[in-house]
């Protein structure tokens, strides 16, 4: 073979390859959101409490200053009015809520009931909040249509120690939830019946039945709206 004739089939060569790249390119679509407000309306108690922003205050002091804990130490005096505030979430306009993202990792939770990938849920399904908590500004919140009321339980320790639990409980309550999903990945039914598995199957809050450390009271319960 001459040196033309090694050119000639280089350059074919060359173009079949070009060719064969411009078959396979790949064209990834634009996200195709949609948003949509579901209300949804309490059948069970929805129990509230968060992490105390004071303790979490009383820790960050102690890993700075670099204090060991002490187990010996008698606890604070602290009354059960102080705690079931501190229980709650509230907006800097004053209206209760529950964290915005309890909603989005509820409906995560609720797609191994209908063998759908958790990992596709995750980038495909969220939820926007009303406002955010006035202490904790990082934190979104959905807005409670209700009234708030001191619940005080018996619970234990993980050594066994029994102690009084302080929370917030709406017992009648309902929001109006507001989400955005991808609709290349689920259909506005898709997305109202996994938010409805939630309300009858996961729940939110404290008690509910897919709670991490027990089976639940059964609270966090609740219906779509019609």
């Amino acid at each position: 073979m001459n040196a033309k004739d090694k050119e000639d089939k280089e350059n074919k060569e060359g173009t079949v390859a070009k060719a064969e790249v411009k078959k396979a390119s790949v064209v990834i679509s634009p996200p195709n959101f949609k948003t949509a407000v579901f209300k949804i309306v309490g059948t069970a108690p929805l129990v509230i409490h968060r992490f105390s922003a004071k303790v979490k205050a009383q820790m960050k002091a102690k890993m700075e200053s670099g204090a060991q804990g002490n187990s010996k130490k008698n606890r604070e005096a602290k009354s059960t009015d102080q705690s079931y505030e501190e229980a709650r979430y509230r907006s800097a306009e004053g209206w209760d809520g529950f964290h915005a993202g309890s909603i989005r990792a509820a409906m995560i939770s609720a797609c191994r009931l209908v063998n759908y990938k958790m990992t596709l849920a995750k980038m495909a399904v969220f939820v926007e909040a009303d406002g955010v908590d006035a202490l904790e500004p990082q934190i979104p919140l959905i807005r409670i249509i209700g009234e708030p009321q001191k619940q005080e339980d018996m619970a234990r320790v993980e050594t066994g120690q029994p102690y009084v639990t302080v929370r917030a409980a709406y017992h009648e309550w309902s929001a109006n939830v507001r989400i955005r999903w991808d609709a290349d990945l689920f259909s506005l039914k898709d997305v109202a019946n996994l938010l409805a598995r939630v309300g009858g199957q996961v729940g939110l809050g404290e008690g509910r039945p897919d709670s991490k450390n027990s089976c639940g009271m059964g609270w966090g319960l609740f219906r779509l709206a019609e």
